[in-house]
């Protein structure tokens, strides 16, 4: 199988300060959902060292791993390479260029909770993500 070629499908980057909870959510829904329609990245304006542990354990209860995920940190290469920027608390750290869409998620921080916390968390951000599929005219993945 091969995937398409990065100019024929919408590019999206999610960024929060430790790409360790809300982003890594974020960007695995829509690598999920989305499949190859859509170019998926996640950054950190501030990477912890790993991923938190009750967001890989909520993901896996929906189904997806995240436990090989990696925090990442941004760069100004991924912004410009990115259509849509998708912040999540991550502040004025985000470097902007015109041409791009940002949006701004206000959602909770899953740093410190447990799975009990993380679990509605994550299902908003599923909720945004097959709404923002909509709107890049993508056809979620049954």
């Amino acid at each position: 199988m091969t995937s398409a070629p990065a100019a024929d499908r919408p590019s999206v980057l999610f960024v929060c300060v430790h790409n360790a909870g809300r982003s890594q959510m974020a960007a695995a829904f829509l690598t999920h959902l989305a499949g190859d329609a859509v170019e998926v990245r996640s950054a950190g304006s501030a990477p912890a060292d790993a991923v938190n542990p009750a967001v890989v354990e909520a993901m896996s209860e929906a189904g997806i791993d995240i436990s090989a995920e990696t925090p990442k940190v941004l760069t100004t290469a991924a912004v410009q390479a990115s259509d849509v920027v998708i912040t999540m608390g991550c502040g004025d750290t985000c470097p902007v260029f015109p041409g791009k869409t940002y949006l701004d998620w206000k959602l909770d921080d899953p740093a410190g909770q447990g799975v009990d916390a993380v679990r509605p968390i994550r299902d908003e951000i599923e909720h945004r993500i097959r709404t923002l599929l909509a709107d890049l005219g993508a056809q979620a993945r049954a």
